[in-house]
């Protein structure tokens, strides 16, 4: 994919994210810092559906911007567990909506949703924007879409609010419960003979839009930038790839030809899910710049690493 012009560089600013320690998190804090800013953050000892602990932080961090990131991200524990999702996901939104409204009123808050909050598709068709109608399926998509209603309601009345629809991300690091992650630890294990030569996979057939994490944390600050309109913005790659592409690029990375093994567990009917992210080019100058093969290569190299005791 072509590199774009200039993304925007918003002046030094302080600011605050939460879900500091998970896997986005902890790439986030460093790039913040080498853009210039002064980032903190807070995890798990914060809970972010209590008012008064989130509220303290705030006011230590005295923060120009929040960058909200704490949630339950998994689909399948979702449907386990619906209203620990609504819990963390819903009210956690409001409470820190809420706080901020507060005691930081003239910050900005990026609230980062999901492209599950389109729900699927059966059939190809033009990639999302954010006009597309969401019709959201899981517990953990309902509560984005709904967490990202408060933020709106939130910028109606005079929050500085961004609202992110964060298509599929990856890049070392990622836990194997996400697809890419998964398909790649498997083909690391069978190259190293940890693991028969054997891959378990849910539906090869849905269609995804990968990016690179570092890709989206570009997109993260640059719409710290309050120069740039509070809206709704798809941070997408713009790129259909089946999942069977995705494994067949990784095994054959590393030159093993498994069975492939259909898991009842993982299946999902097949969809499409693909992003337009034109509005947030045309806001910022960002486009992704990582290709596939260099994410899923950096992918392969991790899981190899761990598994053969070398990270």
């Amino acid at each position: 994919m072509a590199i774009a012009g200039p993304i925007c560089q918003p002046a030094r600013m302080r600011v605050f994210v939460t879900g500091a320690s998970g896997f986005v998190g902890r790439r986030l804090l460093p790039r913040l810092r080498a853009a210039g800013h002064e980032a903190t953050g807070c995890d798990r000892e914060v809970d972010v559906t209590q008012p008064e602990a989130l509220r303290a932080a705030l006011v230590r961090a005295e923060p120009d911007a929040v960058i909200h990131l704490a949630a339950m991200s998994d689909v399948a524990l979702s449907w386990r567990e619906p209203l620990r999702c609504y819990r963390i996901n819903f009210v956690g939104t409001r409470t820190l909506l809420t706080e901020v409204a507060r005691v930081r009123p003239a910050a900005r808050v990026l609230l980062v949703g999901s492209a599950d909050q389109y729900g699927p598709t059966s059939e190809a068709g033009s990639p999302f924007d954010e006009t597309t109608p969401q019709r959201p399926r899981s517990p953990y998509a309902r509560s984005k879409a709904a967490a990202e209603a408060l933020g709106t309601q939130a910028a109606e009345q005079g929050l500085d609010v961004v609202r992110i629809r964060a298509f599929n991300h990856t890049g070392a690091g990622q836990s194997d419960q996400f697809v890419a992650s998964s398909f790649a630890r498997q083909v690391a294990r069978i190259r190293l003979g940890r693991q028969e030569a054997s891959l378990r996979v849910g539906n090869l057939d849905s269609v995804r839009d990968f990016l690179h994490v570092d890709d989206v944390l570009d997109a993260y600050v640059a719409l710290l930038d309050p120069s740039v309109p509070a809206a709704v913005y798809n941070v997408a790659g713009e790129r259909a790839t089946p999942i069977r592409d995705v494994l067949d690029r990784l095994v054959a990375l590393a030159g093993v030809a498994p069975r492939v093994e259909v898991d009842p567990d993982r299946f999902r009917p097949t969809d499409w899910l693909v992003g337009d992210a034109s509005r947030l080019s045309r806001a910022t100058g960002w486009r992704a710049r990582t290709s596939l093969d260099e994410l899923l290569r950096e992918l392969h190299e991790h899981w190899l690493a761990v598994e053969g005791g070398e990270a």
